[in-house]
């Protein structure tokens, strides 16, 4: 069985942001995530831009997190094979905060899925740590996860279920998000999440933080939910 099937709790906290990672409508919660966590260091994974200069990535990371007083180690994992280094997967395991960063999902999704670093991501996770992912990963960690090449859905990793997210929800085109909503399974909730917006789970509830809000569609009524609100009715 696969950490991300395993039954037991996270005791930690997962961040699936809506995009636009590490601007200033984010500094207020990734601040409280840090003082949470009691990390000092941020482990920044920049795969899901392996084709999209992802030493810029780690540039801005570095920028970002100095300001709220904790360091950032850019791990060098753009292809399967570093996603299989078990020293990569140990000092994942041991993390107290990591952040996967924007860019491609079915990229992220083919340098993760069944991997030992996706394991090991899941461990840090359940053991109580912070996973946070904007965009690309926000997506991917959810199951069923929205397909970018046109808003349907494709398999997602897991590590919560029945639950979508459509990143860059207040910016997306009509017509993608419309897609996605009128294709959502029946058994799940879509959660639109704006840019530098986060929807956060706490082993005692969801929450949302940031700039802008999360709306859920395949709920009575389509709620809107904005920073502090707790968000009721999401899966466990």
């Amino acid at each position: 069985m696969s950490a991300a099937m395993s039954p037991r709790r996270a005791t930690g906290s997962l961040v699936l942001v809506g995009g636009g990672e590490w601007g200033p409508g984010a500094r207020d919660f990734d601040a409280d995530l840090l003082a949470r966590s009691g990390a000092d260091e941020v482990l920044v994974l920049p795969t899901a831009a392996a084709y999209e200069h992802p030493d810029r990535v780690g540039e801005q990371a570095t920028t970002y997190f100095a300001d709220l007083g904790a360091e950032v180690r850019t791990l060098p994992v753009l292809h399967r094979a570093e996603a299989e280094d078990p020293t990569i997967a140990d000092t994942v395991r041991a993390a107290r905060f990591v952040y996967l960063a924007d860019g491609s999902p079915l990229h992220l999704r083919s340098v993760l899925k069944g991997s030992a670093l996706f394991e090991a991501i899941v461990a840090s996770y359940q053991g109580g740590g912070v996973l946070a992912a904007s965009g690309a990963g926000a997506t991917l960690l959810c199951d069923p996860m929205v397909d970018p090449r046109g808003g349907a859905y494709t398999v997602g990793l897991g590590v919560v279920k029945d639950l979508a997210v459509f990143p860059y929800h207040g910016t997306a085109a009509d017509h993608l998000r419309e897609r996605s909503v009128d294709l959502l399974p029946k058994t799940a909730v879509l959660a639109g999440v704006d840019e530098q917006t986060a929807l956060i789970k706490r082993p005692d509830g969801w929450f949302v933080a940031g700039a802008g809000a999360v709306t859920l569609y395949g709920v009575v009524g389509t709620p809107r939910y904005t920073n502090g609100d707790a968000v009721p009715g999401l899966p466990v």
